[in-house]
């Protein structure tokens, strides 16, 4: 049964103070957890939530506006309250209902509203349990266009809803993907015991393959809880469907093997192109599901980025600006998030260049899902060159006031409501003020495109080489040009007033791209050269701390340091993992991140994936397992082994988050919407609860527990582009690992050249350092540069673009053990001229000895 009333707006009496079941019911904390249907796009207005209702629509629940996730008791009294104003007078329905099909109805009311505030109380008993009940204001149904605002909701009855418990599934703890072969095996296993506990590895047909006792570690401060470990590295025996059981409680399935990861690496860089903005994404390409029209070309309802204004105020002109990576949820492209995310992209193939273990073929031309196939280039570099270009694009004009600077962000005016595909976004697109530091991410994107894209496309790597040092003066002249913190309406802010990482981070790239004592110079006189803790800060790189990016390549990427800048630069990354490691090593859950005060941040997730860069980094570095073992326990951390028992990754693992606020990617609200496609990170546990979700559920939340699966918590469940593009790096690098076992070398390669005028001649030495004859030997190797071979002797050897086989001839076709081959060839040089350090004899990477 249920009542209502009407009345004036300032005659509104006091409720009585049941439990309040509404979530941001004055929107004080902006739009989330509400909700609107796409073509009633919801901002908050003077405090009130506001909806543009189109015309034409032809029934109620074609426009609606709505909160999810009530509980309600049977037999239990509501009272439903709020303000509501439009401006034309128009009938709404007022709905309490179940949130599926089909849709059963504990009130339903309909009433005029006109263009004065009133407030409507409804009450109602509920006739039966609902777990996930939701309000709807239905809208729709006018011939003309209304803008509807409501305010003030409130929902109050029942009894008070019990505390939040997470449920976390087994207490035994495991990475739910797997473990590499030969890699380090261990997991976490939550209990009231205090002595060791028996623990028992069954393969999936139920035979016990290995057993042990667990090590107590006592309270685990991140999560609060009792915890064990227990370790089986020493099964090396590949299966699926492993488990674990401690005590009677069995962990969830997960396999042993070599070949693990190769999906991963393959779905965490698709995650890029399904976030494409200006281009059709292709079922073809990523099947139906995930398939849409492309975003902000200008086709309505879109006003396109093809020709976007500034903000009033602080431009007088108007940039094409199409293309890039939509943010995050949001349908922002914002300079500094997209910076760090293509340098990570970039870097995951200039590994390959560099690194004996790295394999670019997973990477190549033909072999990631996108649609530039077929072009000679990587995939990884086609993926990387559509965001570029939109950096490229957000530079201020010659000739304007700030030219060579770039633009901090551009998104909506105003902000949408979640769900809405990019193709239906109506609001007005602008562009915010440029900013020193998105100015300095576009010189150290653009100086790194322009080393990478030499071999594949020298014109655009020229473009890219002109904005990079267009952007670096620019930067130079004025250093100090800072987004607003308040510049939070419509996307992030996305503000920072320390802007010397970036510095560090543009002068690194710059010099490694052009070897140009300038940036050398800039580099060695920064306060942050040398200071490990400055460079690599205990919680992690982020946008906002990149100083790390360019001490990354400057240890691994050849350049012109001298061999004391170098090893300065590479005591700081060995240094910085030396620590990430024993974080590591000390954490029950094992993962390679320890923030100070133990507090995890938004996005956490991605600051434990960033210290595994380093990590990794180190391991290429020295090969010292002690790095590559804290990388794998990283992974193990995001895909289960975690106080949640949840792996932070769709698609993978048996308790996925499959949730993530995006507004595309939005089937809990809308199920004709998918969710999040695999390969997906989410933030992570975010001990500051911003979000009115995660305010509502996680209070008191252990820093580790502070995250809960909820579309609407953008607090601790969004997905970005900078958080998956250090999965993407990480997941590349284990899967370069195989299973984990060091691989011996067989063959050793110096490579010595001599330059000349016009050109260089280099001798090769290849020598068979195993015990068994190499016959019919090819060695292979790529420059990182536009070398050309010319004339070559003792070899046959052949250049496609950047890659070079030289095959044996009649006469050397077999190297002894112990014995060595020589051959040689002249070459011409364009710009820098960096030796290879990836040699492949037969397809198996080769030690490397000092020229001679």
């Amino acid at each position: 049964m249920a009542g209502s009333l009407v009345a004036p707006a300032d005659a509104v009496q006091p409720l009585d103070e049941a439990p309040e079941l509404i979530v941001n019911g004055d929107f004080s904390a902006g739009t989330a957890p509400w909700w609107s249907t796409a073509n009633s796009p919801v901002t908050v207005l003077d405090g009130r939530l506001c909806a543009d209702v189109p015309a034409g629509t032809a029934n109620p629940w074609d426009a609606i506006i709505g909160q999810n996730g009530l509980s309600l008791t049977a037999g239990a009294a509501y009272t439903l309250s709020y303000t509501a104003t439009a401006t034309e007078p128009v009938t709404i329905r007022t709905n309490v209902q179940m949130a599926t099909e089909p849709w059963t109805t504990e009130l339903a009311t309909a009433r005029q509203i006109g263009t004065t505030a009133a407030q409507v109380t409804e009450t109602f008993t509920a006739g039966a349990d609902h777990g996930a009940a939701q309000l709807v204001f239905q809208v729709g149904g006018g011939a003309e266009a209304v803008t509807f605002c409501v305010d003030d909701v409130s929902l109050r009855g029942g009894s008070a809803p019990p505390p939040y418990e997470p449920d976390t599934g087994s207490p035994v703890r495991v990475n739910q993907v797997g473990y590499l072969t030969h890699g380090p095996k261990s997991g976490t296993v939550v209990t009231d015991a205090t002595g060791p506990l028996r623990w028992t590895l069954e393969s999936a047909a139920g035979a016990r393959v290995a057993d042990g006792t667990t090590t107590p570690v006592g309270t685990d401060p991140t999560s609060r809880q009792n915890v064990h470990t227990f370790d089986f590295t020493a099964v090396t025996t590949a299966g699926e469907g492993y488990t674990v059981t401690v005590a009677g409680d069995r962990s969830e399935p997960f396999a042993i093997g070599d070949d693990l990861y190769a999906s991963l690496r393959t779905d965490a860089l698709a995650y890029f192109y399904h976030n494409r903005s200006g281009i059709e994404i292709d079922a073809d390409i990523v099947g139906e599901r995930y398939a849409r029209p492309a975003g902000h070309i200008g086709v309505s309802p879109n006003q396109g980025d093809g020709d976007v204004p500034c903000q009033p105020g602080v431009c007088d002109y108007r940039l094409d600006a199409r293309g890039g990576w939509y943010d995050a949820g949001d349908h922002g492209k914002y300079v500094v998030n997209g910076g760090i995310a293509v340098a990570q992209l970039m870097s995951t193939y200039e590994r390959t260049l560099y690194a004996p273990t790295a394999d670019a073929g997973p990477l190549g031309d033909g072999r990631l899902r996108l649609p530039e196939h077929g072009n000679g280039t990587p995939d990884i570099l086609d993926e990387a060159r559509w965001q570029l270009e939109f950096l490229m694009r957000m530079q201020v004009p010659a000739g304007e006031p700030l030219a060579g600077m770039a633009h901090h962000k551009l998104h909506d005016k105003e902000w949408t409501g979640l769900p809405l595909r990019p193709d239906r976004d109506p609001q007005p697109r602008e562009l915010h003020p440029p900013t020193t530091a998105a100015t300095l991410n576009l010189a150290a994107t653009a100086a790194q495109c322009a080393r990478l894209f030499q071999v594949h496309d020298p014109d655009f790597a020229e473009r890219c080489r002109s904005a990079a040092r267009t952007a670096w003066t620019a930067a130079g002249n004025h250093p100090d040009i800072f987004a607003d913190p308040q510049d939070g309406t419509g996307g992030g802010a996305y503000s920072d007033d320390d802007v010397r990482d970036e510095f560090y981070w543009a002068a690194a790239e710059l010099f490694l791209t052009t070897g140009e004592n300038t940036y050398r110079t800039e580099l060695l006189r920064s306060p942050l050269h040398g200071d490990t803790d400055a460079v690599f800060p205990r919680g992690g790189m982020s946008w906002g701390s990149v100083a790390g990016l360019g001490a990354l390549n400057l240890a691994t990427v050849p350049g012109g340091l001298s061999a004391d800048q170098l090893a300065t630069v590479r005591a700081m990354v060995t240094e910085a993992a030396d620590g990430y490691a024993a974080d590591a090593a000390q954490a029950a859950y094992g993962l390679p991140y320890a923030p100070d005060g133990g507090h995890y941040v938004w996005g956490s997730n991605s600051q434990v994936a960033n210290n595994m860069i380093v990590l990794g980094s180190a391991h290429d570095l020295t090969g010292r397992t002690v790095y590559r073992d804290a990388v794998l326990r990283g992974l193990d951390y995001l895909l289960g082994r975690n106080p949640l028992n949840r792996s932070y990754v769709t698609g993978y693992g048996e308790r996925d988050a499959r949730n993530q606020h995006h507004r595309f990617w939005a089937n809990q609200l809308d199920p004709a919407l998918p969710n999040p496609a695999p390969g997906s990170l989410a933030g992570g546990p975010n001990a500051s609860i911003e979000d009115p979700v995660a305010q509502a559920k996680l209070k008191g939340c252990a820093p580790a527990m502070c995250y809960i699966d909820d579309i609407e918590s953008w607090a601790t469940n969004e997905i970005t582009i900078n958080w998956n593009a250090p999965l993407a790096w990480v997941a590349s690098y284990v899967d370069d690992l195989g299973g984990g076992e060091p691989v011996p070398t067989r063959c050793e390669v110096t490579y010595t050249s001599q330059r000349w005028s016009n050109g260089f001649t280099t001798q090769v030495e290849v020598k068979n350092t195993g015990d068994r004859p190499l016959p019919s030997w090819r060695l292979d190797w790529t420059f990182a540069d536009q070398q050309r071979v010319t004339d070559t002797w003792g070899a046959d050897i052949r250049q496609s673009g950047p890659r070079v086989g030289a095959e044996a001839l009649a006469w050397n076709a077999t190297i002894a053990p112990g014995a060595t081959v020589r051959f040689g060839f002249n070459g011409r040089p364009t710009g820098l001229v960096h030796d290879p350090r990836v040699f492949r004899l037969n397809g198996e990477a080769c030690a490397t000895a000092a020229p001679r």
